[in-house]
């Protein structure tokens, strides 16, 4: 009995022993201890209630993936705030002591950190302005795909090709971007199309809307639509003008099915996809006159 208390005693002498001082507070084992196991408990508990917020609380009031994603990451910055103001607190750390740290750490923030401080903040305007959400079809640069994940420093966009880019939060606050689904899934496309000069125009029109009724991916409402853009060089140009909400993650996919449609349609009834002509005109040189050397 009396070894397991002498053992007690020595591991608390361990445990105190003042490793350095910060002001009046003296940093030991223990305390430090107990900072990394709470940092990493507020991490991992905020982590899993954000989970229990977007996947089983939060889809009672919204079916909307992006919104309950938004709120679960405003929720978690929330508690991983105030639990780290806990931790510092309860640990015995006077925070302020910190003043001096803290400046410097501000200077540094300023200088070296300036990027991640700039993500972070974009991270957080995203989350409450919520210009992009997860599952969202968008496009910035020469980036095409769907919204899969906004963290704290980057967002992950997955592309048709399975392709996971990472792109880091300040880029949407700094450039344009594209969303297909910002307002709603329904997304119009614009489809051209030439015909041969000698095709009738109404006939072409009458084919082009039985394509678009035809295809089971394109909405009823609103209802396909033509325009006559204008009188080409080779042909008459055309936009078919239709609505879906099924492939808009696939906009290639469904532009090809649409014109396999229109070259099906218009096979069958004889017109005629211009191509480029040029009428060249052969001269034959004229015979030359003779000259009189008088």
């Amino acid at each position: 009995m009396e070894t397991i208390e002498t053992v007690q005693r020595s591991l608390r002498e361990y445990l105190n022993y003042p490793l350095l001082e910060i002001g009046d507070t003296s940093i030991t084992l223990w305390i430090l201890l107990y900072f990394f196991i709470g940092v990493f408990l507020v991490i991992y508990l905020s982590a899993r209630l954000k989970k229990l917020l977007v996947n089983h609380i939060l889809i009672r009031y919204t079916p909307e993936l992006g919104v309950r994603q938004a709120i679960g990451g405003i929720v978690r910055y929330i508690v991983v705030f105030l639990g780290l103001l806990i931790v510092f607190q309860t640990a015995g750390i006077d925070l302020s002591a910190l003043t001096v740290l803290a400046g410097a750490l501000g200077i540094g923030i300023g200088f070296g950190l300036q990027h991640i401080t700039n993500n972070f903040v974009s991270g957080i305007i995203i989350l409450f302005e919520r210009p992009i959400k997860v599952g969202d079809r968008i496009e910035i640069g020469e980036t095409h795909g769907r919204v899969t994940k906004i963290s704290a420093r980057a967002t992950t966009i997955i592309t048709n090709d399975n392709v996971s880019i990472i792109v880091p939060n300040s880029e949407f606050m700094q450039s344009k971007v594209i969303n297909w689904s910002h307002n709603d899934y329904r997304v119009r496309f614009r489809i051209p199309v030439s015909v041969a000069y000698s095709s009738d125009v109404n006939k072409v029109h009458a084919l082009l809307l039985e394509v678009g009724a035809e295809d089971p991916n394109v909405l009823k409402a609103p209802r396909p639509d033509i325009r006559l853009t204008e009188f080409g060089d080779n042909g008459i140009h055309f936009e078919l003008l239709v609505w879906t909400t099924t492939y808009m993650h696939r906009r290639g996919k469904f532009i090809s099915d649409i014109n396999m449609g229109i070259i099906k349609k218009f096979n069958m009834h004889g017109i005629q996809i211009p191509f480029p002509q040029r009428d060249v005109t052969l001269k034959t040189p004229e015979k030359p006159t003779d000259i009189n050397p008088d």
